[in-house]
């Protein structure tokens, strides 16, 4: 599969400004440096532009596997690779966080949303509206929801994957289907326009360290966090 080198830096911006983010989470979290990372818009909108990078950089990256006709069995190989960090995630955090571990977050969510990707690629054009009308079901859906009574249904865990729900659920980190599902649909949108009409943007000069990191986001994603948490916990013992 041909990579394109903008791409990979885009990823890799994201993930230089996931790692910023999360050092300032765990400095909080070890009582180094108080932040409300739950309710503070200065963090929460961050999180959101943070998410929003990856899924749309990961539509990207799907836009440009359509196009080079990328077959099934190697698709599903590194679909289990993203599939099986995400469980490992779940069991890491459930170490950490017993009562707010992540059962549905990034991870798990591309995995679902790739899929979803995969069988959507030749919608083409289509792909535009049908981001804007994912991303607006959200809101859609919690005004509907919230004045029926199907509210503590999509409310629950086993179905709260969906994000058709009124009360955020207890979890470290929550990505679900919508709205997320229409940024990566957007991300596909404009990769198949960019590739059709001006593939130099993708595949121009990028900074290297950029594009090194985007290249191998998903092995930096699972070891950066151990190496932080490390760093902080050795600050903390070191000013005790």
């Amino acid at each position: 599969m041909q990579r394109f080198s903008r791409i990979d830096a885009l990823r890799g911006l994201a993930v230089v400004w996931m790692t910023v983010f999360h050092f300032s989470f765990d400095l909080d979290h070890a009582g180094l440096w108080r932040q409300n990372f739950y309710a503070d818009p200065f963090w929460t909108w961050q999180r959101t532009a943070i998410v929003s990078l990856f899924l749309f950089c990961a539509g990207l990256g799907q836009a440009v596997a359509a196009q080079q006709s990328i077959p099934w069995p190697r698709f599903w190989r590194r679909w289990a690779q993203i599939a099986g960090c995400a469980l490992l995630v779940t069991a890491g955090s459930a170490f950490m966080f017993p009562h707010s571990f992540i059962y549905f977050g990034v991870l798990h969510g591309i995995a679902l949303m790739l899929i979803v990707a995969r069988l959507t690629a030749g919608c083409g054009a289509w792909l535009w509206p049908m981001g804007t009308l994912a991303v607006a079901s959200k809101f859609i859906a919690a005004y509907a929801i919230d004045i029926s009574a199907t509210a503590e249904f999509f409310n629950q865990k086993p179905v709260n994957w969906l994000g058709w729900i009124t009360q955020k659920p207890i979890t470290e980190d929550y990505v679900p289907l919508f709205p997320w599902l229409g940024v990566l649909w957007w991300g596909m949108a404009a990769g198949f326009w960019l590739l059709r009409n001006r593939p130099i943007w993708l595949d121009g000069s990028a900074p290297k360290p950029l594009a090194w990191l985007g290249r191998w986001s998903l092995p930096y994603y699972m070891l950066h966090q151990p190496v932080l948490i490390g760093a902080v916990t050795a600050a903390t013992w070191l000013k005790t």
